[in-house]
């Protein structure tokens, strides 16, 4: 049951996390960015049988790739997306389409690591996903400190749209 329940709990964070990203959001850099990753991670570790009993080695190689491919997409995902300080001073983020092609190059891996026959357990997965969001998480907390009161956008790979975006409320 508790393989069902991390499976749940992984498509969920990650349905709420893709929905979001393409929707322009203020980022307050004093909140806890950091602690759904962090909880996630408990999660993931506070399996007993996190590695395979039958293939030790094999599940050992999937629980260090896993945070490895997480790292990845994360950074990636943290420097595709765009950074800017509106007129009031809030600064927002927004994800851009080279966010997607992280993504799917993220998936793509994961998905390469399941076609090689390693046993893909739950944890390993949700661990690589909070590693995701804290590696994403901090990438934008400093590069929305780094722009202090600028009103200039932070550039973004593959950011090609002008720096005012207007959304309704």
């Amino acid at each position: 049951m508790p393989g069902l329940v991390n499976a749940l709990v992984i498509v969920a964070v990650a349905a709420l996390v893709i929905a979001r990203q393409f929707r322009a959001r203020a980022i307050d850099t004093d909140r806890r960015w950091w602690l759904l990753p962090v909880i996630l991670a408990v999660v993931a570790l506070r399996e007993p049988g996190i590695l395979g009993a039958h293939h030790r080695a094999e599940s050992a190689v999937l629980l260090a790739v896993e945070p490895l491919i997480g790292l990845a997409t994360g950074a990636g995902w943290g420097w595709t997306t765009r950074v800017w300080t509106a007129a009031d001073g809030i600064v927002w983020t927004r994800s851009t389409k080279a966010s997607i092609a992280v993504w799917t190059v993220g998936i793509a891996l994961r998905a390469g690591v399941f076609a090689l026959g390693l046993h893909q357990d739950s944890s390993a997965l949700l661990l690589g996903l909070a590693v995701t969001l804290l590696v994403r998480g901090g990438i934008l907390a400093w590069r929305a400190q780094s722009l202090g009161a600028a009103s200039r956008p932070a550039p973004a790979y593959g950011d090609d749209k002008p720096s005012v975006l207007k959304e309704r409320v």
